[in-house]
C-alpha cells in the first residue's frame, strides 16, 4: 500500500461537561460537518517518518519529537501494530475543526492519525462485533477497519497529554462516531435518537485551554467540595433527564434542560461574557435553549433550534460577533477510510 487516508469527526457535548470528570454522566454526539483528515504516503528509504500539519505550521520528524501529541499518536499506533523500526513515511494532517473550541479537535486529529497508520500498515480487524460500540457507517460494516478499541486507547493516551485528566468522552464519541452516554469508569453506551433535532454551533472566537479550565474547577472543588459536588449532582440529573427526553423523542424538553445546564455551569465559573451574550442573542432570535459546550470560558455554544428558526438564529449570531456558525442535525454519522 502506497497511500492511506482516514478521517475523524468533531464532537460536541450536549449535556454534562465538567461534571463528567467527577463521575457523573454526560451526553456527547459527533459533528460530521467538520473533520480531521490524516494521509500517509511512503517516502524514500532512509527518510524516516516526517509529519506535517499545515493548518498550524508544524513540521515534525517522529524521532525528534518524543512528547509532541501528533508524534505520540503516530508512535502509539505504530507500536500497536507491532512495528519496531521507524517507517519511511510522509504523514500529513489537516482539520476543519476549530481549535480550543470544545469540539474535540485534538482527539479527532489523533483518531485520524491512528486510523491512517493502522490502515496503512494493514493492521485492521473484520467488521466489529455487536458486543461493543462500532463505527456507524453501514458501508464499512462488512469491511476490515482499524480496530476502534485500539484507536480509542491511543486517542485517550494522547488526550492525557492535552488535558492531564481527560474524562474520556471526547475520544469515545469521536472514535465510535455515535451519540454516546458516558460515565467515567463505565463502558460507553451508544444510544438511539428517537427524533432528530437541529443544533447551531457558534464559535465565540475566544480560544481557551480546556486543561486550564479543568484544573481551575478541580482547585475550586477541593476548596468547596460539598458545594461543587451538589452542582455536579444537579448537572448529572439534567443529563439523565435529557437522555430520557432524547430516547422518547421529546425534543421540546431539551431547550429548558440546556438552560438549566448553563445555569449550573455558570455556578462553576466556566462561562464567560461572550458566551452569555451570544446565548442570550440565540434565545432571543428563537432558539429553544442554548448553553456552552466543552471546557468553557470561550470556545463554542450550542443552541437547539426548530427548522423554521435556523436562518434567523444563525444570522443573529453572525451579526453579533460569532466568528463561525455550524448547523448540524444530531444523529448524522460519517466514516471515511480509503486505501490506494
Amino acid at each position: 500500500m502506497t497511500r492511506a487516508t482516514a478521517t475523524a469527526p468533531g464532537k460536541i457535548i450536549l449535556f454534562g461537561e465538567h461534571a463528567v470528570v467527577y463521575g457523573r454522566a454526560a451526553i456527547a454526539v459527533p459533528v460530521t460537518n467538520v473533520q480531521a483528515t490524516a494521509t500517509i504516503e511512503n517516502a524514500p528509504a532512509g527518510t524516516g517518518c516526517r509529519l506535517s500539519a499545515p493548518d498550524i505550521g508544524a513540521r515534525i520528524r517522529l524521532s525528534d519529537a518524543p512528547i509532541d501529541p501528533l508524534a505520540v499518536a503516530v508512535r502509539l499506533a505504530i507500536e500497536a501494530a507491532g512495528i519496531e523500526a521507524e517507517p519511511d513515511w510522509y504523514v500529513t494532517v489537516r482539520s476543519t475543526i476549530p481549535i480550543a473550541g470544545g469540539m474535540g479537535s485534538g482527539a479527532a486529529v489523533s483518531a485520524a492519525l491512528a486510523r491512517a497508520v493502522l490502515s496503512h500498515i494493514g493492521h485492521c480487524v473484520a467488521a466489529p462485533s455487536t458486543a461493543w460500540p462500532r463505527v456507524s457507517s453501514a458501508r464499512w460494516r462488512d469491511q476490515p477497519i482499524p480496530d476502534p478499541e485500539t484507536v480509542n486507547r491511543i486517542v485517550f493516551a494522547v488526550e492525557e497529554l492535552h488535558h492531564a485528566t481527560p474524562s474520556g468522552i471526547d475520544n469515545t464519541v469521536i472514535v465510535y462516531e455515535q451519540p454516546v452516554w458516558f460515565a467515567r469508569g463505565r463502558p460507553p453506551q451508544v444510544f438511539a435518537i428517537a427524533c432528530p433535532f437541529q443544533l447551531i454551533i457558534a464559535d465565540t472566537g475566544i480560544a481557551y485551554s480546556t486543561r486550564q479550565v479543568v484544573a481551575d474547577v478541580r482547585r475550586a472543588w477541593r476548596e468547596k467540595t460539598i458545594r461543587y459536588e451538589a452542582i455536579f449532582d444537579s448537572i448529572g440529573a439534567v443529563a439523565e433527564a435529557a437522555r430520557r427526553a432524547i430516547g422518547a423523542g421529546h425534543v421540546t424538553a431539551l431547550g429548558p434542560l440546556m438552560q438549566e445546564n448553563q445555569r449550573l455551569l455558570r455556578q462553576l465559573d466556566v462561562s464567560a461574557e461572550a458566551l452569555e451574550r451570544l446565548i442570550a442573542i440565540a434565545e432571543k432570535a428563537g432558539a429553544s435553549g442554548a448553553k456552552l459546550s466543552g471546557g468553557g470560558r470561550g470556545g463554542n455554544l450550542i443552541a437547539l433550534v426548530r427548522p423554521e428558526r435556523v436562518d434567523a438564529v444563525r444570522e443573529a449570531l453572525l451579526a453579533s460577533g460569532a466568528v463561525r456558525v455550524i448547523v448540524t442535525e444530531v444523529g448524522a454519522s460519517n466514516y471515511e477510510l480509503s486505501n490506494s
